[in-house]
């Protein structure tokens, strides 16, 4: 894989990232979408809200589409939590991203090997 077969989106915030998720998911020659980002608690529901959505639509894109969807998408109630777990990887919270990416790759060989087993006469 090279990086210019990598798509790089930006969206404005965690709750449409299912939408875009899905654009990507449906068109052609892809892989896995690996959906990252961050949802920090505040003083409102508004994080259970944010935070619900985009875990279950990440989910239904990835049901809809046959395509595999990771969630690299931090739910921390403190920006230092978010910032252990987006870190360099080694320490107690890992860094998500990375692993999402890894997920993904992992589920796109496993997709590919199911889909070989199928087209077997």
């Amino acid at each position: 894989m090279q990086t210019d077969d990598i798509l790089v989106l930006e969206v404005p915030g965690a709750y449409e990232l299912p939408q875009v998720a899905q654009w990507v998911a449906k068109g052609e020659d892809v892989d896995a979408v690996i959906a990252l980002g961050c949802v920090i608690r505040g003083e409102t529901p508004h994080f259970d809200y944010v935070a619900g959505c985009c875990a279950q639509g990440l989910q239904q894109v990835a049901l809809e589409t046959g395509i595999p969807v990771t969630m690299g998408v931090i739910t921390a109630d403190t920006r230092a939590q978010a910032d252990a777990r987006s870190g360099d990887g080694t320490g107690k919270g890992g860094n998500k991203g990375i692993e999402s990416a890894d997920a993904a790759v992992r589920m796109a060989a496993t997709y590919r090997t199911l889909e070989n087993r199928r087209r077997r006469p």
